[in-house]
């Protein structure tokens, strides 16, 4: 019981870029990306150094600080820069981040701690998908009229639309804050592997597509500070 509490107080304060860490953590494909990644810098280190007395100038000419990792194909359509070398070859740490999405260092999934914003910076999401007609609503701007009263008129606009769309029993926006306690439930099931009922079984498989690909979608959604009610 004690653990469960500790586990909701963690939960209770992580960010969205945190939440998104969590998934991705827990993903065995990125769990065995980083043990063989970690091997290959290691090796680098025990080698050329580490700083302040790395020979980089010695390493950049080593095959093994480029990705992609042996066996894998390179990056098809990377998001955001890469490091590249003098013959436009990807640096390795810059390979997994590209890979998995985030900019900073790749971090031991192993860890507990909620990494900071100075340890892992996401890269922007890909674009998303075509909004569901069900929950679009377009708004003409007269821009020869003043602008306020017809932001006030596109917000009362927007607001209406979203208490009708509740009122038709559709799913409300997500938010970090209105799916931090099903987000909860779904870690604890990755951790412990056990569903004792058709409800977790199917969270269960949610949470799995949640470290595969989901975790990239967190990163749309409302910060819990800018979450509406």
């Amino acid at each position: 019981m004690r653990d469960q509490q500790d586990a909701h107080a963690r939960c209770a304060a992580l960010t969205r870029d945190q939440w998104a860490w969590e998934f991705l953590r827990r993903n065995p494909d990125y769990q065995t990306d980083y043990r063989r990644f970690i091997a290959l810098w290691r090796a680098l280190e025990a080698d050329y150094g580490m700083p302040p007395n790395r020979d980089f100038q010695r390493w950049k000419r080593d095959p093994r600080a480029y990705g992609p990792l042996p066996g894998e194909a390179p990056l098809a359509a990377p998001s955001g820069d890469l490091c590249v070398g003098d013959d436009d070859r990807v640096l390795l740490e810059c390979w997994m981040g590209a890979k998995w999405g985030f900019y900073k260092f790749p971090l031991d999934p192993a860890r507990t701690a909620p990494p900071g914003s100075d340890e892992l910076a996401w890269r922007p999401p890909q674009p998303a998908a075509l909004v569901d007609e069900a929950f679009r609503l377009d708004i003409r701007f007269d821009l020869s009229l003043p602008l306020p009263p017809q932001l006030e008129a596109a917000k009362f606009h927007l607001v209406s639309r979203a208490a009708e769309l509740r009122r038709s029993g559709l799913a409300a926006p997500m938010t970090v804050a209105n799916q931090r306690e099903r987000w909860t439930m779904m870690l604890q099931l990755l951790d412990t592997g056990k569903a004792c009922s058709e409800e977790e079984t199917a969270l269960l498989h949610e949470a799995r597509a949640m470290t595969r690909c989901g975790y990239r979608e967190i990163l749309r959604l409302v910060e819990p500070g800018a979450d509406t009610k």
